[in-house]
């Protein structure tokens, strides 16, 4: 049986980094150009919003803190209190800033099982990728409100994945066209040993953008590609692409599981330097996909 695919909410600029709340059974993610974060509740149907005034990347809700979510904000990190309903966050507060004295911005990020962020930069606001300058980014790790950075030039920090049982990290530069496995120690947040494990080129999507990124409990990764696509890809067998998943925007942003049951993909997409059609820039739901993903992480402060 085909996948069914619901559109939820939208239109938004770049709807991105969607992180479902398994405490509150909400989706939380932002709309990067159009400077807000958002909810979206399932049992209600119900979207919501606050504008945050700067470009925004990821929010993460925070360990054991009621209503507090860390915000990035262009190249800073912010501690920022929302009570999910209200037009703007009560409080915003600094954690700390990266690259200072540069165009850079935040892009995706997510915490690893132990409640660590990784997150990475880029050369400048998300509007036309071609335009980004090449080699300005880093990946960092965040831990006790500090940032580690484990390498640098990179294109576009992007997708985040961690598959504890083979003690690897996989992840996206949005600007090689591949998408990358690092063996990774969780205890020491050490990573090594990068490699190409799936190639646009190699797979007919040359000229293709590989954005966000998740993994299901099998341990296949499913690929947010802006090209009107999911691709779900095999990390242990390099360049298998298991399934495509057609999706009726042109960029899709990122993805995540969700619901209940962890058996939902919840999908962003937007409208960036394209001709909107409908459904460019919606938040979808994506359900027979007979599978299961794992609960996404809060971050440890």
């Amino acid at each position: 049986m085909a996948p069914k695919i619901e559109k939820l909410c939208g239109n938004f600029k770049l709807a991105e980094a969607p992180h479902w709340d398994e405490s509150s059974q909400m989706l939380y993610f932002v709309d990067i150009n159009g400077y807000s974060i958002n909810r979206y509740d399932p049992k209600t149907k119900k979207h919501t919003s606050a504008h945050v005034g700067k470009n925004v990347s990821v929010i993460i809700p925070v360990k054991g803190k009621k209503d507090q979510f860390v915000v990035s904000l262009e190249r800073e990190l912010m501690l920022v209190t929302w009570d999910g309903l209200s037009q703007k966050p009560s409080k915003m507060e600094k954690i700390l800033e990266v690259d200072p004295n540069t165009r850079n911005v935040f892009n995706d990020g997510k915490c690893d099982p132990s409640g660590k962020l990784w997150i990475g930069t880029m050369g400048g606001p998300p509007v036309v990728i071609a335009d980004i300058p090449l080699g300005m980014g880093t990946l960092y790790s965040i831990q006790n409100k500090k940032a580690s950075p484990h390498f640098s030039n990179i294109g576009i920090a992007n997708g985040i994945a961690f598959n504890t049982d083979l003690k690897k990290m996989y992840y996206i530069d949005s600007r090689t066209g591949t998408v990358d496995q690092y063996d990774w120690d969780m205890a020491t947040g050490k990573i090594a040993n990068g490699k190409p494990i799936f190639t646009a080129k190699k797979n007919d999507m040359d000229g293709m953008v590989f954005d966000g990124m998740t993994i299901d409990t099998d341990g296949n990764l499913y690929v947010a590609v802006w090209g009107s696509r999911i691709i779900k890809i095999d990390p242990r067998k390099p360049e298998t692409l298991l399934d495509t998943i057609m999706m009726p925007a042109k960029i899709i942003s990122s993805v995540c599981f969700g619901g209940s049951n962890l058996d939902e993909l919840y999908v962003t997409s937007g409208q960036v330097g394209i001709s909107p059609g409908p459904d460019d820039g919606a938040v979808f739901k994506v359900t027979g996909l007979g599978t299961k993903g794992y609960a996404e992480v809060s971050i440890v402060l």
